[in-house]
């Protein structure tokens, strides 16, 4: 089942505001003393192919099942590059243009039909192939923009060429791009990049593939990924269940982090697990559980050993004050609590009629829909404090981010957006209570949502700031990747999403209001000549005071055309049952199963 039902017993269990001293029944082990990590999507997966894939969920599936060149250090922090794949790290040209990779000879693809019972090798070609297919229009890759800011020369009028004729020629040679032998791959770029390093590390969606595979499955790519990573996918029911095992032809890969000096918790992780062959579990089983109650419940009756983000209705109960409540604590529960590199946003569709557009009105109602928006409120109530106010979209921990920094975004001033909207011509001319449209035709926003509860819970606040305002809201209620469907293709009016960085540079967030990535990143189709000039700008500059500066113009404007209404900034706790072991949140990469360990023996605390 998609969702699980919560049992009379446990329902009336958790009534109360206080926490039961249920002791959670002990987990059923693997079979055979099988080590397996357990826990649930809140969100249900797309697929598996990292060309067409987008959703945080696939994308943590994905980046277990295809390497990168490089790697993220586990324990490093804030961060720090190592090879995964390649040999060492690349060789780079002085201006930052010219990148040479020498991939590590003996590193398999997990076994497939496709390649006919024969072992097969990774070579550079697969990297060349699969950046290709980035670019394929067919797929409509929405890592396409990222990639493209990239500037790899020749893959652009590859694309071009392939929108005009309506065939991709794979086999066509492109000099930003090639094999110079079997292990050696040169990348060149259009112009300076000091931070593309980053985007080889990025093995959720700029993973390996290899052609025959691809061409095997075809349509049915999404499917049936086979990489090269730790683990392959063994099960998979659609929004349901996803089951990956440990790849059997893994490569020999062993635990080896370099935390900071002054990081206790690291220094312990290395020196307990230093050396041990990775992965070291053998299986991970993914329910899907859309319904933060039940979610949260499963893990607390034992039915999961790891919970990935507590149900933010939970966290005054379970972590009071940021720590383990006692009585989880005696359980064997341990909570996981960092802040988050990310950002939820609430998007207008600029070309919608009504709340889009550039006009002084326009821009003056989706401003005071913001400043009537109660983003302490929300803090409090929804998010039980584990959030803090957004000031611009760029996310902490990355480049860019200022915490001093206070932006229109963080304020309520519901007297000023009233204020706003009378000035422009957004009052109640029939005198029903609602405003209309300074034409005098209805006001009224078409709120896309999704049925969970912390959709609906942030939704009401979000209607109470709206009617306070004389503003009508109404709901459209669909599952998640349906509303990102809907809103890739600009059929919707305000939808909610949650944006995570997969890398340490914040230029990635500003990705969102990047003309040229309408339809895939910029989901608001947000279009503006002054700003897509200082994106396109803040590329080539070295990190500095002068990028800092651009940081800094782009949420200016940002804030003045409000195309999102920029929320909280997520403080992320996870819990764990205390035979899982080694486990810490990564600020940018999303692959961690490697690197945890479950005790299959200690019982009630393990499967």
């Amino acid at each position: 089942m998609k969702r699980r039902l919560v049992t009379q017993a446990m329902a009336a269990a958790w009534a109360g505001s206080a926490l039961p001293g249920l002791a959670a029944p002990a987990p059923a082990a693997g079979a055979g003393g099988e080590k397996i990590l357990r826990y649930a999507f809140q969100v249900a997966e797309t697929g598996f192919d990292p060309a067409q894939i987008s959703d945080i969920y696939s994308r943590i599936c994905t980046a277990h099942i295809f390497d990168s060149m490089l790697g993220y250090d586990y324990l490093a922090r804030p961060f720090k590059l190592r090879p995964l794949v390649a040999e060492a790290m690349p060789e780079v040209s002085e201006d930052f243009r010219t990148f040479t990779f020498k991939l590590r000879p003996g590193i398999f693809f997990a076994d497939d039909p496709a390649f006919k019972g024969k072992p097969r090798e990774l070579v550079a070609e697969d990297f060349v192939f699969s950046f290709k297919r980035i670019y394929d229009p067919k797929l409509k890759s929405p890592g396409l923009p990222s990639l493209e800011n990239e500037g790899i020369v020749g893959l652009r009028e590859l694309n071009a060429e392939a929108v005009k004729s309506g065939r991709f020629d794979y086999d066509r040679k492109v000099e930003g791009l090639q094999a110079l032998d079997r292990y050696t791959l040169r990348v060149h770029l259009r112009e300076a990049r000091p931070r593309h390093l980053y985007r080889w590390a990025s093995r959720d969606i700029l993973g390996a593939l290899a052609r025959e595979v691809v061409e095997a499955y075809g349509d049915r790519i999404m499917d049936h990924p086979v990489g090269t990573g730790p683990f392959r996918l063994a099960e998979w029911r659609r929004s349901s269940r996803i089951v990956l095992v440990k790849n059997p032809g893994y490569r020999e890969h062993f635990y080896d982090a370099e935390p900071n000096v002054d990081d206790a918790e690291g220094q312990a992780l290395v020196q307990r697990f230093k050396g041990r062959r990775l992965p070291m579990i053998d299986k991970v089983e993914v329910a899907i559980i859309e319904q933060s109650q039940p979610r949260f419940l499963s893990f607390i009756n034992g039915e999961q050993n790891f919970l990935e983000r507590l149900p933010t209705e939970f966290a005054d109960q379970a972590v009071p004050k940021g720590r383990i409540a006692p009585n989880l604590a005696k359980q064997g529960i341990k909570a996981h609590r960092v802040p988050g590199a990310d950002v939820t946003l609430l998007v207008f569709n600029i070309e919608d009629p009504v709340v889009g557009g550039y006009t002084p009105e326009k821009v003056a109602l989706r401003r005071a829909m913001i400043l009537g928006n109660d983003v302490g409120l929300e803090i409090r109530t929804v998010w039980r404090g584990q959030a803090i106010p957004a000031q611009t979209i760029v996310p902490p921990l990355t480049e860019g981010y200022r915490a001093d920094v206070r932006t229109e975004s963080g304020l309520y001033d519901p007297a000023r957006a009233r204020a706003l909207l009378d000035l422009y011509g957004y009052v109640d001319r029939n005198g029903d209570g609602w405003r209309e449209q300074p034409d005098g035709s209805p006001l009224v926003i078409e709120f896309s949502t999704q049925s969970d509860q912390l959709s609906r819970s942030r939704d009401e606040l979000w209607k109470k700031g709206l009617d306070a305002l004389g503003i009508k809201m109404v709901l459209k209620t669909a599952q998640w990747p349906e509303n990102l469907k809907s809103v890739r293709s600009g059929k919707f009016m305000v939808w909610r999403v949650g944006s995570s960085a997969d890398t340490p540079d914040g230029h990635g967030a500003l990705e969102r209001a990047y003309g040229g990535s309408i339809g895939k990143g910029n989901l608001a189709r947000f279009k503006l000549e002054a700003f897509d000039e200082i994106y396109q700008r803040m590329k080539m500059l070295p990190s500095g005071p002068e990028r800092q500066a651009l940081f800094d113009k782009s949420a200016q404007i940002m804030t003045a055309y409000a195309p999102y209404r920029l929320a909280v900034h997520r403080i992320l706790t996870d819990l764990s049952y205390d035979a899982v072991s080694g486990y810490r949140r990564p600020p940018f990469s999303l692959d961690w199963w490697q690197y945890v360990d479950v005790d299959a023996s200690v019982k009630g605390k393990s499967a």
